[in-house]
């Protein structure tokens, strides 16, 4: 079970990247980044917690998927608003 939650977590990592790379502009990148990867690095984590066995191993996953989801939303946002700024801007 462990070892299909962290293929999971790494085929959702894998569909983000491509996300990344196929998606037009900055604010469809930034949000194929965040939901994505928040969502493939929690799966990731929760089957690192299962195959690792003990309870260190589930608080350090537990402690790591905290700090994406303060993290993340934070960055997102700063991106976008950034990328917003550059549009509305427009050509120099």
């Amino acid at each position: 079970m462990a070892e299909g939650l962290m293929l999971l977590g790494m085929v959702l990592l894998v569909i983000a990247a491509v996300g990344l790379l196929r998606l037009p502009d900055a604010l469809s990148r930034q949000h194929a980044a965040t939901k994505a990867a928040t969502l493939a690095l929690g799966v990731l984590l929760i089957g690192v917690a299962i195959k690792g066995g003990g309870l260190d191993w589930a608080l350090r996953a537990l402690g790591i998927f905290v700090a994406l989801l303060v993290t993340l939303p934070a960055a997102s946002h700063l991106l976008a608003r950034a990328a917003l700024r550059e549009r509305d801007r427009g050509p120099d």
